[in-house]
């Protein structure tokens, strides 16, 4: 069929333009009456819901009328969804946006035979196909636009958090933030701090990106930030420290990448925090360190480093235990040392029993966790029976 005559498109638009009250009624009472999540919504976001249907069937009426040039989807974007708020599509999806206009297209089609000549119909119902086309696309990069934009808020947002809690300064706005950006707070914290990969340089949001598709099915919680030259990621629910940091440690630049202690919540994740940037600083003097690698493993670096909360882990969580055993887990530690790390040289020395130096320093590596012949181990234990020995002298008796 051959285009309708210029008058005949005026007339038939000013009968639709008639109608138009009608039309975008009629459309809502079907979407009603046949969508529950439309009825589920509050009164506020149904009229506007109400409104991008009524702007819709007077945007097709006036593009009708117009002459039916080819729509641009940014003028079909401003007809149809410029009355309408940006948090309106956090409330209806884009599948629920797109079902309410194939439903408003339907009604319209459906009372045009009734509203107009048979000639004009056919134009009409042709105009309507092409405008739909029009608005689903309009619509599609509406929802676009606003995931973009949202995606750059959250990751704004989320940044202040991670600055927030390496500043420890994690109160309850932070908090209430954090919950915003997708922290659910499920379990234990720990921060894992690293060199910051290239791309960061150009691209910071393909990098936290890449971290929230690596820790996906994982059970974490997680907030990414690209500090400067560093990554920080604080993962939440977290079981086994070194294992799940894994998940992400390929994600960082070069070099060590390091675990932090565990923290109870987000709130004291600052702890965590800072021992894991200190542990960094010191990761230079262990270049073969395993990655990820946890802060307590660099005790030794961090010792030489002037590390105090080291220090204090040093002296409270390996001397103590060994000097509250009755001093003898302490002397056959120092003798077992000054020996060359003998056994039978250590079981002269003492006047005991080879076996007895062997169940000493199994009863050493049960307290501590570390095993008095491994290299490393050792270096450890020396640098904690020194500290711990100055940590015991009064005053008076260091001068």
């Amino acid at each position: 069929m051959s285009p309708i005559e210029p008058s005949g498109r005026a007339t038939a638009a000013t009968q639709l333009r008639a109608a138009t009250g009608s039309l975008s009624t009629a459309a809502i009472a079907r979407i009603e009456a046949e969508r529950p999540w439309f009825r589920d919504l509050g009164a506020e976001h149904r009229s506007w819901v109400g409104m991008i249907v009524q702007s819709g069937v007077q945007g097709f009426v006036d593009w009708f009328g117009g002459g039916g040039a080819d729509p641009g989807g940014e003028e079909v974007a401003i007809q149809v969804f410029g009355a309408a708020p940006r948090s309106l599509a956090g409330v209806i999806d884009l599948h629920q946006t797109v079902d309410l206009i194939r439903l408003t297209i339907d009604e319209v089609e459906a009372n045009i035979d009734r509203l107009l000549e048979p000639e004009a119909a056919e134009e009409v119902h042709r105009g309507v196909v092409r405008y739909g086309r029009e608005v689903a696309f309009a619509t599609a990069e509406v929802y676009a636009r606003a995931a973009e934009q949202r995606g750059r808020w959250d990751a704004r947002l989320e940044a202040l958090v991670v600055d927030a809690v390496l500043r420890a300064e994690t109160d309850e706005t932070v908090l209430s933030r954090a919950s915003a950006v997708g922290w659910i707070g499920r379990g234990d914290v720990a921060v894992v701090v690293g060199a910051a990969p290239e791309e960061a340089a150009g691209s910071p949001s393909s990098v936290v990106d890449a971290v929230r598709r690596a820790t996906r099915g994982h059970d974490l919680d997680t907030l990414c930030a690209v500090q400067g030259h560093l990554l920080v990621v604080i993962l939440g629910g977290v079981q086994s420290p070194e294992k799940d940091a894994g998940v992400v440690a390929g994600l960082f630049g070069e070099g060590t990448v390091v675990v932090g202690p565990v923290a109870a919540d987000l709130r004291s994740a600052h702890l965590s925090a800072r021992i894991a940037l200190d542990s960094l600083r010191a990761a230079v003097g262990w270049p073969q360190a395993p990655r990820p690698v946890l802060a307590h493993d660099l005790l030794p670096e961090r010792i030489v480093a002037g590390d105090e909360a080291a220090r204090t882990e040093a002296v409270e969580q390996i001397y103590r235990p060994l000097e509250g055993s009755r001093g003898e887990l302490v002397e056959t530690l120092v003798a077992y040392f000054a020996s060359g790390s003998g056994i039978e040289a250590t079981a002269r020395a003492l006047f005991v029993h080879a076996n007895t130096v062997r169940y000493r320093l199994g009863q050493i590596g049960d307290l501590t966790g570390l095993t008095p012949s491994a290299p490393r181990d050792a270096l450890v234990l020396q640098l904690a029976l020194v500290l711990g020995r100055q940590a015991s002298l009064s005053p008076n008796a260091s001068l």
